[in-house]
């Protein structure tokens, strides 16, 4: 007969945390968010870890390049939206990996021999007002030159107008010598007052860039994701069906984390993509989702370096309401964080887990953290954001940013899931709708993790690890949800904030 669960299938919102001492030195500004996102041995570090627990969903509506770079300038991670074409999820990545670095290849270059013409469609596509000129046109040719904004006026200057007449040549420019450091580099461009300085090798030829925004940019984001070039990490999503096309132009376009997106994990299919993965590129693949031990259990000795938990739980979801498939996202979490740390005491390796719907409230978010999740993805969360991808509309006297699901007839991702064959849905698993307009991401997100923090403190922890060992954590009933909010009283209608 099938096996029953006696256990209610339970939420976030069915749990309080219990506080602990609060001791004189446990205070905001002293709590590390820093999460692993990829396997490890005991006594080893990660070989990627995040500096706050955030991850955006690999969704359409949420995680292109822009939300790439605005997150990992915060100091987590996006998994760039795989439902699309091969070469523009390339793109995107491209683009978000080559919007900072310290030691950055030139990406827009001319020759003198071109135009002004070629300078300003060079910048209409790259977004970048500084060129350099090479003898070749390449990004290693010999340097003879710079062009910005300051070289030329639009007002005045014809189009055809040649590169070589409004260059600053190389004789007038500042420059420094291959094997120069980072620190060094700013130095010069502190000293000299530049925006831009090129790094050459004894023959004249470019090696690198380095800019002014780069070192401000850092001084402001002190949480900012990097890898060891100093480019900001990023993730992509793949599925089971084009993997083999995918992921190779994804690597080469310098993908740091790949997660395999559908809506259920515990398939023979992830595990034959996750293998490919791994027999053929260094990168890191997480997979998922699944709700259980045995789901768990299963990629990993597959070989995924994460796993995402959690099915029917996102705001725009009714996988449940249609197969009725799924779980709580509380009680999966709390499931497979005991298969976890099962699997640690015995092997030595830790596998972390990600926490991937069923958020509504902060509050949830150290709740997961606490009941055993390493990091959490959002998409409602994030889609509120100017960052997002989507329009923004105004509807009534409010302002809205569009979402959609995944599994939505309008996100047309088939290759989400096992449909016999068939290249396209048969059913929606997703929604379209809105969500409300929340401004920008850093304010927001400052003031979640400020609450987490706060939180972290009133159960006496510093870490998300200490979290996890010391939390208590009492289930709630109905009325005392109730009891929790505002009661027996008349509210005010006003939106005044103190600061």
């Amino acid at each position: 007969m099938a096996h029953y669960y006696t256990e209610p299938s339970r939420t976030f919102s069915e749990y309080l945390l219990v506080p602990n001492l609060t001791s004189k030195d446990c205070n905001p500004s002293k709590v590390s968010l820093k999460t692993p996102i990829v396997k490890f041995k005991q006594g080893e570090e990660p070989e990627f870890s995040l500096n706050i627990p955030f991850s955006s969903a690999v969704m359409q509506a949420v995680s292109d390049d822009r939300m790439a770079v605005a997150l990992a300038r915060s100091g987590g991670i996006s998994f760039i939206f795989g439902s699309q074409s091969v070469e523009g999820q390339a793109e995107m990545v491209r683009k978000a990996k080559g919007y900072k670095a310290g030691f950055v290849v030139s990406r827009s270059n001319l020759t003198p021999g071109h135009t002004l013409k070629d300078v300003l469609d060079l910048k209409e596509r790259t977004g970048h007002s500084t060129v350099a000129i090479t003898d070749d046109g390449t990004p290693t040719g010999k340097l003879l030159g710079i062009v910005t904004g300051r070289d030329y006026r639009l007002s005045r200057d014809p189009r055809v107008k040649p590169v070589s007449e409004f260059m600053t040549p190389f004789s007038k420019l500042i420059y420094g010598n291959v094997g120069l450091s980072l620190s060094e580099a700013n130095d010069l461009i502190w000293d000299h007052k530049l925006n831009c300085l090129p790094i050459v090798d004894e023959e004249q030829k470019l090696v690198y860039l380095v800019f002014r925004k780069d070192y401000d940019e850092h001084k402001e984001n002190p949480y900012e994701l990097l890898d060891a070039n100093k480019s900001y990490i990023v993730g992509a999503g793949i599925n089971t069906k084009d993997y083999e096309e995918r992921v190779p132009a994804l690597v080469a376009a310098g993908a740091d984390v790949l997660v395999i997106d559908s809506s259920d994990g515990y398939s023979e299919w992830q595990r034959e993509t996750i293998q490919y993965v791994k027999s053929n590129f260094k990168v890191k693949i997480g997979a998922g989702n699944i709700v259980d031990r045995e789901g768990f259990l299963y990629l990993v000795e597959s070989g995924a370096d994460f796993i995402k938990v959690g099915i029917g739980g996102g705001s725009i979801c009714i996988t449940r309401e249609q197969k009725g498939i799924g779980r709580g996202q509380a009680s999966s979490l709390i499931e497979v964080a005991a298969a976890r740390d099962e699997y640690y005491r015995e092997t030595g390796i830790y596998i972390p887990i990600c926490s991937d719907g069923g958020i509504v409230h902060d509050y949830h978010i150290t709740l997961s953290l606490a009941m055993g999740a390493d990091f959490v993805m959002m998409g409602r969360y994030f889609a509120r954001f100017d960052e997002s991808p989507t329009r923004k509309l105004k509807i009534g006297n409010n302002f809205v940013k569009e979402f959609w699901g995944e599994g939505s007839n309008r996100a047309r991702n088939w290759q989400r899931y096992d449909t016999g064959g068939k290249q396209g849905l048969v059913f929606e698993e997703g929604v379209d709708s809105y969500v409300p307009y929340a401004g920008s991401l850093q304010e927001n997100l400052d003031k979640t993790l400020h609450k987490i923090k706060s939180t972290m403190c009133n159960c006496g922890s510093l870490s998300i690890a200490e979290l996890q060992q010391n939390a208590r954590i009492t289930l709630v009933s109905a009325t005392s949800i109730v009891e929790g909010g505002a009661h027996d009283v008349i509210l005010k209608e006003n939106s005044i904030t103190g600061e």
